[in-house]
């Protein structure tokens, strides 16, 4: 039976981990930075050397620029916007412009998602010039080569053929032409969700061949906030070819500056949030291409995506077509996966961090998203599944049960033998195993239960933290977003007093209730002989619910409505095996033993 508890509180402590480091890094660690915002116009050689444009004429070599052209610091968005000239996009989920400076997709909003869960408050800007207040966060594709002359960069003007609106009916068509005669015209169309097309058709009037690069980058000029390590990645990533993906935190590149995945043919690459991406995909016309992922902070800090084709030469007369997609918007889970089959971008799926053990926790969010189809309630789908859960696993939840039973009935023969053997341990230890044996025991059956629920934990916890899918979705009464924390607490009299807490004093409802179920269930065994472990045991539920109270609201439910049914199975089946439930004699004795201390 010590053994058992032993492992039990080992168990337990692991998860005590998880929650230690939500609790005491995670938290503090949100909202905490926005770092220097800049803009800079240098372009920069494949080796990485950064070269003045005054020193170093278009033209000379293929190379990426660097950032941006023009800061209109200080600007409110509508201003910034009116700054130059634009073609509109409106989707069912998406509005926002292209500016025909540089061609660059730089203004972007989300109008499925708003910052709040009250769905008056602004939807979601995703991609935004320099505005006040706002960093520059854009997507552009341009060319560089030689004997070319001018080609399409962060400067060129392009113009629209008409005034057409973006939308997934009429794509829009801009053209640039320079002193050489090479006129570039492209093509931009977008899907009913987040994927834009653009195809470009690159026509040689010249009299001398054009050979040139196509380019992509995505750019932006501040940190965003980011969870703590091994949480969630946030930042730089790619696919790419055999190498598979490739993940490039922001203080990781701020330190090694530029970061070159070997040339490869297929893949993607962009810049990942928790629950936004934006990401390019290299196709048809690029040829083998090289990724990088790039820091600077001269000037302005900004971190960089981006792709340099190898050249291509167009003939006099002759037409190069070059096909390139972007994805920008919400990492909606099915959405993500249609693209990666239908759209045949490789493990595009690796787009959402599930994780080391996502053949966990992918399996675990589907169950619950199937779930929700028939519930319309995310938190019922929760509930259910941890029913199903319970069912699944009662077969060996029943067997562990049993074995506790008949360690129950056993135990007035352990406590004989320890008082019998009490100066020596070993043979205490051979006459207990041999009851163990005699009556087909298994000491380590109390630890199923809990070796179960931690992965399930670890996998429900995941689910709720990067899923768009879980943001702002409600469950009843108060709680109307089950990836954020429950709102109210005991301190203020869960609202009644109008006072702003400490974070350390918002414990919810939700909470104690986890901790009157987890008291509940340790209560329902024996008290330990060990004066450490009885402490371990009586603070344990206090500690978890002041820890669980920062955690997302989903998960605490989870945790309740699972310490329920296992209080409810276990007393069930103790019972059917003839062993005396202890509940309500530790219940008394724990309140006696704290009145004569008392």
């Amino acid at each position: 039976m010590e053994n058992s508890r032993n492992v039990v509180i080992a168990m337990v402590l692991s998860i005590a981990v998880l929650v230690g480091w939500q609790f005491l890094v995670v938290n503090p660690r949100v909202a905490s930075e926005q770092a220097t915002q800049g803009s800079l116009q240098t372009p920069l050689t494949p080796a990485g050397t950064p070269q003045d444009p005054a020193t170093s004429p278009a033209g000379r070599e293929s190379t990426v620029p660097l950032s941006d052209a023009a800061a209109i610091t200080g600007q409110s968005r509508e201003a910034a916007l009116a700054a130059t000239g634009r073609v509109s996009i409106d989707t069912p989920e998406l509005s926002g412009s292209i500016n025909l400076t540089g061609a660059r997709l730089d203004d972007l909003r989300l109008k499925s998602y708003h910052e709040t869960v009250d769905d008056t408050s602004p939807t979601i800007v995703l991609l935004s010039p320099e505005t006040l207040g706002t960093a520059a966060y854009f997507v552009e594709f341009g060319y560089s080569g030689t004997g070319a002359g001018d080609l399409p960069g962060p400067s060129t003007v392009w113009q629209a053929e008409g005034s057409p609106t973006l939308t997934p009916q009429t794509p829009v068509t801009l053209t640039y032409t320079n002193g050489q005669g090479v006129t570039f015209r492209r093509t931009v169309s977008v899907d009913e969700n987040y994927m834009f097309a653009v195809a470009d058709s690159i026509q040689n009037a010249g009299t001398a061949p054009v050979t040139l690069s196509n380019y992509g980058r995505v750019v932006r000029f501040n940190k965003p906030e980011v969870a703590a390590a091994y949480v969630l990645f946030e930042g730089l990533l790619g696919v790419f070819g055999e190498e598979g993906l490739q993940e490039v935190k922001y203080h990781a590149i701020e330190e090694d500056k530029l970061v070159s995945p070997p040339k490869v043919n297929t893949g993607w690459l962009g810049i990942t949030d928790k629950y936004w991406a934006t990401a390019l995909v290299p196709g048809t016309g690029t040829g083998t291409f090289q990724p990088s992922f790039r820091y600077a902070s001269d000037g302005r800090a900004f971190y960089q995506s981006d792709f340099l084709a190898d050249p291509a030469t167009v003939q006099p007369g002759a037409t190069l077509d070059v096909q390139t997609r972007v994805f920008a918007g919400a990492k909606v889970v099915d959405l993500i996966n249609s693209y990666e089959e239908s759209g045949n971008i490789p493990h595009f799926g690796q787009l959402i961090d599930w994780g080391w053990f996502y053949f966990i926790t992918e399996p675990m969010f589907h169950f619950i998203d199937f779930l929700y189809r028939f519930t319309g309630n995310f938190g019922v789908a929760i509930l259910l599944v941890t029913v199903t859960l319970k069912l699944a696993f009662f077969p060996l939840a029943s067997k562990s049960y049993k074995s506790m039973a008949k360690m129950k009935n056993a135990q007035p023969l352990i406590t004989e033998l320890r008082e019998k053997y009490a100066d020596d341990r070993m043979k205490q230890q051979q006459e207990m195993m041999r009851i163990y044996k005699e009556q087909k025991i298994n000491p380590a059956a109390g630890c199923w239960p809990v070796l179960i629920q931690i992965p399930v934990f670890f996998a429900l916890y995941k689910v709720l933290y990067i899923t768009i899918e879980m943001r702002h979705a409600p469950f009843f009464g108060w709680i109307q977003d089950l990836a954020a924390p429950d709102p109210t607490s005991v301190f203020n009299l869960f609202g009644l007093i109008p006072i702003t807490l400490p974070h350390l004093l918002m414990v919810g409802v939700w909470p104690i209730l986890m901790g009157i179920t987890m008291f509940i269930q340790m209560r329902l065994n024996p008290t330990p002989p060990d004066p450490a472990q009885q402490v371990i045991f009586t603070w344990m539920p206090v500690i978890f619910t002041f820890m669980l109270a920062s955690f997302p609201a989903g998960l605490v439910i989870y945790w309740t409505w699972n310490n329920l049914l296992s209080v409810t199975q276990q007393a069930v089946i103790m019972k059917r095996n003839g062993a005396k439930i202890e509940l309500w004699d530790n219940l008394r004795d724990t309140f006696r033993r704290r009145k004569r201390e008392a």
